[in-house]
Parts: structure tokens; sequence; C-alpha cells
């Protein structure tokens, strides 16, 4: 594979690196660092602001959409550069729920009613999307689900329950899978794809919240919700076929190679500074190791996401690579972070980095990496968990 960029690409890389520093909210930039150093909760305006500034530009909020849709339809090579720059910008993420995942069910599965109502909304950011696939004993085995929904006249009633649910608390509408057949020969055969406005009066939220105190996912409620039949996607009962394409683009996206390298750069940084038996960190041969280690393996993964890209870009769709991308990607999110901890040492720990008055006493790259940490133990099972993903390449890769 040619990794040398084109000179158009090289300029589109130039254009933009322009654009993030001309445009890349100051203000943002300021309140983040703020509430993650303070263990804060990040609001809906934090999550929204950088997303609806891109979707204002020519459809950079979504690079993968067909331009059609008002997307970007970045060729893989920029969609690459541009994920690369933003990480090298450490820009916030757009939230990928409405972007990533239900926008390209709708379109792809859709019709032109669903299409005009709910494209828009996601490409600004105005919308803000949730996703309910997860159930209490449905997580892995997703195809048990048992929220029920039974249509009576021009509506389905919706009855059931919905788990880790993130950021259910700000969303306008979640995309939920629901058991609309009870009695399909398999569990499979009898789900639906449904489109649910969280203003309906019977949904109910409950926070729950996690070892650092926040509020990430929450648990929600559907009691006799009643949802207009138009807003089913495709066909009753085929909701499988749809949640299988939507995983698919997730766990290609969950791989974050380019924000793992960019933590990996500033792990490196922190080690130069960090002491360890009178010398920087940074020249101990057992952590230059592990960073080389982990190095190396996040360039193979980044050679197979790129592969992948192109793949897709031909119209093949993501395979069994998008399982590899999650597996990998995943574990060294996850060896990133021990990294990290392990680099700071001391001020690692939340109880010891925190004085009497609740106010941070350690160096500010050592601030809330304990919580960062322990967010990312659930990399390996959202998205379908790593055993499943084993599951899968098993029987798409060899044949078992």
């Amino acid at each position: 594979m040619d990794t040398t960029f084109s000179p158009e690409d090289t300029k589109f890389q130039l254009e933009v690196r322009s654009f993030i520093d001309e445009n890349y909210p100051k203000s943002l930039k300021e309140s983040v660092n703020t509430k993650r150093k303070n263990g804060e909760e990040l609001s809906r305006d934090d999550l929204t602001a950088w997303h609806k500034v891109l979707g204002a530009h020519n459809g950079w909020s979504a690079p993968g959409w067909p331009e059609k849709f008002g997307g970007a339809e970045f060729t893989p090579t920029q969609k690459y550069i541009f994920e690369q720059e933003c990480a090298r910008a450490e820009c916030m993420i757009v939230i990928p729920f409405g972007i990533n995942m239900c926008a390209p069910v709708i379109y792809t599965f859709g019709n032109e009613e669903q299409k005009a109502q709910h494209l828009p909304g996601i490409l600004s950011g105005e919308t803000f999307w949730c996703q309910g696939y997860s159930e209490p004993g449905s997580g892995s085995d997703l195809a048990s689900l048992k929220t029920a929904a039974v249509k009576e006249g021009d509506h389905y009633i919706v009855n059931g329950q919905k788990t880790w649910t993130t950021l259910a608390q700000h969303a306008d509408w979640i995309f939920c899978l629901v058991r609309t057949d009870p009695e399909a020969a398999k569990p499979q055969q009898g789900i639906s794809f449904l489109l649910i406005d969280m203003k309906t009066p019977g949904i109910s939220i409950r926070p729950i919240y996690l070892m650092d105190g926040t509020n990430e996912v929450n648990e929600v409620w559907f009691d006799n919700v009643k949802v207009p039949v138009e807003n089913l996607i495709g066909t009753e009962n085929q909701g499988w076929t749809y949640a299988k394409f939507l995983l698919a683009h997730e766990r290609s996206g969950i791989a974050g190679v380019a924000r793992s390298k960019k933590a990996i750069e500033r792990i490196k940084q922190i080690a130069a500074s960090e002491m360890s038996y009178g010398e920087p960190l940074i020249q101990d041969p057992a952590f230059i190791r592990k960073i080389a280690d982990a190095e190396l393996e996040l360039t193979a993964l980044e050679y197979t996401e790129l592969r992948t890209l192109a793949k897709d870009s031909a119209g093949k769709g993501p395979g069994a690579e998008s399982s590899i991308l999650k597996i990998k990607g995943t574990d060294l999110q996850q060896r990133v972070t021990e990294l990290a901890m392990e680099a700071v040492g001391y001020y690692a720990n939340p109880h010891i980095g925190t004085s009497l008055s609740n106010e941070f006493v350690g160096p500010d790259y050592a601030a809330n990496l304990s919580g960062t940490y322990f967010n990312f133990r659930k990399a390996s099972i959202y998205g379908g968990s790593n055993e499943i993903q084993r599951n899968i390449i098993a029987k798409m890769v060899l044949g078992l």
C-alpha cells in the first residue's frame, strides 16, 4: 500500500489544520480543560459546540456521509487526515450516536420522509441522539432483548428498559431495538428498529453514577410509550439486519488510532518530566520498551484501519476487519491509560492527588488520569464485547 500523501492530500491536510486553528472555540478548550481537571461533567453545550462548527462548514461534522445528504464525503485518505488533525489539536470528539451510527442507517434503509426529518438536525448538531440497545441481561447477547413494541393502529406501544444509555440525559431522540414478534423462530428475526422522541410521555431516565461520581450513562424506561408507525426504519422484524450494519460502522470508529497516538505523545512528555531514581522516566529502559511495544501495535492497527477505509470506499463496507479494529483499538486504549497512570505514579491515586479542600495538588497533566483509566475499562465491552468480536472473527475469517 502506498502511504505517501499526494499533493492534493497535503493541501487538504493544511486546509484542515488551518481551519481547526482558526475555528476551534477557545472558550470550549478552556471549559473542557477546567472541568476535566476538576472531575466535572461536560454540558450538552460542551459536547455539541465543535460539532456545530463543523456542521456549518461543508458538512465536516459528517466526514463519511454522501454529499447528497449534506456530508463531506471525504475519501479514505481525507478521512484519515481529518481524524489525525483533530487528534493532534485535541479537539472534542463529535458524539457518534447520531452522526456515525443512526444516520447511516437512516440514509441507507430509511424512507425519504425520515431522511428529511432527521438528517439535517443530526448534521448540524442541533439534535442530540442516544442509543437504545443494551438491556439488563441483554448486552453481549443482544438478540435476547425484551423491550416490546406492540402495534396498535397507527402506533407502537413500547414497554421495557434500556441500560448503559450514554448521555441519555441530553438526548432529544433515541434509536431503539425492540421486539415486535415474540413468537419468531429465532430471536433475531423478531426485532425492529424504531426512532423514538425522548419527550414522548412514558419515558423516564434514571442516572447511573460511575466510580468518579459522574452521570455518563443511564437507565431508560418505557411505560406504554406511543411511537408512530412512521418511525419504524425499513421493514418490521428486520431490525437485526440494520443493527448489524450499524455496529460494523461503530466498531470501525471505536479503534481511535489517531487519539491513541496523541495520548502516547503526551505520555512521552510526562515521562520526560517525571523522575525515576534520579533520572527522567523517559530514560528508564523498561518504561521505554512499554511505550515502544504500544507504538508498534498501534502502527499495525493503523495500517489495518487504512485497508478497511479503502475497502469501505470501494463500496464493500466493513466486515470482519471492524471486529479486529474494535478488539485491538480498545485494547490499546486501555494500555495507554495504564501507561499514563504509571508515568505519573503517586499522583495517579485520586485520593492522594486531592487535598482536604478538594483542590488538586499534583501537576496539571496528572489531573483526572485515574478517572480516564477507570472509564476506559468499559471500552472492551461496549459496541459488542471483545469476546463476542473474537467469535465473529472465528466465523467470518477462520470458518469455525
